[in-house]
């Protein structure tokens, strides 16, 4: 169970919860929680995970770590099961069409600066095909990846533990 445990980010980072919470705390953004997104974790969780690991990595580099959390907060704010999509609305692409709904709805309930609009439009680079403007943009690609790969292997590994 160590894997689930250091998965799920607990957010015990003053900095950090001051940055986000006006996202976190959204109705919208709350709504995240209702959906699965990789196996067993919420779009919500894995977004307040994305969202953790760009603030730690971004503040390290001293980079723009507040565009970084804010924008991995929301890269995923599509708000449908990404599982049912296709039989309700014929879209085959979402993975590559996400990005563009993810920062409609964004910009719809937040001030959205222009990096972390590029964040959110190509967090799915190289799907997004055209290359991230910023540097943070490159860290969410490889975050959001990292997570969604743990996640999938927490599950796996907890179903395949739970048999044992």
């Amino acid at each position: 169970m160590g894997i689930a445990r250091n998965l799920e980010v607990e957010v015990r980072n003053a900095e950090f919860e001051k940055i986000v919470e006006d996202i976190i705390r959204h109705k919208k953004v709350r709504q995240m929680k209702k959906f699965p997104h990789h196996c067993d974790t919420t779009c919500f969780q894995h977004s307040l995970n994305v969202s953790f690991y760009c603030y730690m990595i971004c503040k390290k580099l001293k980079w723009d770590y507040e565009a970084a959390a804010r924008a991995g907060m929301l890269h995923d704010l599509f708000l449908y099961d990404w599982r049912k999509h296709y039989k309700k609305t014929g879209d085959r692409f979402h993975a590559m069409t996400h990005p563009a709904v993810a920062l409609k709805n964004a910009k719809q309930y937040f001030q959205i600066n222009r990096k972390e609009e590029d964040i959110i439009r190509k967090h799915m680079w190289p799907l997004t095909i055209v290359l991230p403007k910023y540097k943070e943009t490159y860290v969410i690609v490889f975050v959001d990846k990292y997570c969604g790969l743990l996640e999938i292997l927490q599950h796996y590994f907890l179903d395949v533990s739970k048999k044992l």
